[in-house]
């Protein structure tokens, strides 16, 4: 069973991956191989175990011993549990834990772009996603309909940050991504580098000439990139230039566009998953 050690010092070094190192710090840029992340929830951190991840210590509520760590902790006999009340957490991190339990990790080395495109139908590729919230969204949209890996270029929010992880509910362990190298280039040569596994480029953005979503020409293409802006902004006009469609979502009532969670979540359904009925064919019940 695993050690159950209670806190009494704030300040004892093992703590510091959860109340004094920054999220940057732990993601180690300079020395990835020593990246950790902090995974938090009992679901998020069992989806993290599954897909292999080594925990180095978890830090539990103290009424969360038995009933929701208690498993967790048995799969990691070797692993210490550091553990207070809930009031004496929180001022140690500084927010309330979800579900009573945090567990630090270490990273595990990404795949290659050549590893996630190899095999893919569907990608999405995410340019300076910048909020933590929308990349964890996007990641569990992508991991639910369908979509085959996820590709970020360097200035969007690494999928490792604590809010990532927890908005994606875990499904950033379950779907293939990666960080596009500084020698990629994006957005090129980073679009010709996709055409070389095969892929056309969907650019979702708002312009006159846009295809509509439900266009056929679009689930006709055996490999499909779809490719998200920033908030705000959106895509960068040479993204735009350099794909092969640029694609909308129609609105209505006035609305100029989505939240790009939401409008990858649109994108994911209607053109990574099977084939769709036309809405006129839809019941609702």
């Amino acid at each position: 069973m695993a050690e159950i050690i209670e806190i009494k010092d704030f300040y004892a070094p093992e703590l510091d991956v959860y109340a004094r190192i920054t999220e940057g710090q732990l993601l180690n840029r300079h020395e990835p191989e020593k990246g950790m992340f902090i995974a938090e929830s009992p679901r998020v951190i069992e989806r993290a175990l599954d897909a292999g991840y080594r925990p180095v210590s978890f830090l539990v509520e103290r009424r969360f011993l038995e009933e929701q760590a208690g498993e967790l902790m048995r799969r990691c006999p070797d692993i210490p549990v550091y553990t207070a009340d809930f009031d004496v957490l929180t001022q140690l991190t500084g927010f309330q834990l979800t579900r009573g339990m945090l567990c630090a990790m270490h990273r595990k080395p990404l795949p290659s772009v050549k590893e996630i495109c190899a095999d893919a139908r569907r990608i999405a590729v995410l340019e300076n996603v910048v909020n933590p919230t929308n990349v964890g969204a996007i990641m569990r949209s992508a991991a639910a309909l369908n979509v085959d890996g996820v590709l970020l270029t360097r200035a969007c929010s690494n999928p490792l940050y604590r809010r990532a992880i927890r908005v994606s509910m875990g499904t950033v362990f379950q779907i293939p991504w990666t960080i596009l190298p500084e020698e990629t280039g994006w957005p090129h040569p980073g679009l010709e580098f996709l055409r070389a596994f095969g892929f056309r480029t969907a650019a979702l953005a708002l312009c006159e000439d846009s295809l509509s979503i439900d266009d056929p020409a679009l689930r006709k293409e055996d490999k499909l990139a779809l490719i998200l802006g920033t908030e705000g902004d959106g895509l960068a006009a040479a993204t735009i230039a350099g794909c092969d469609y640029t694609v909308k979502i129609p609105m209505a009532h006035g609305v100029d566009s989505l939240n790009v969670a939401a409008a990858s979540a649109v994108a994911f359904w209607q053109l990574c998953g099977p084939a769709r009925q036309s809405y006129k064919d839809v019941r609702i019940w």
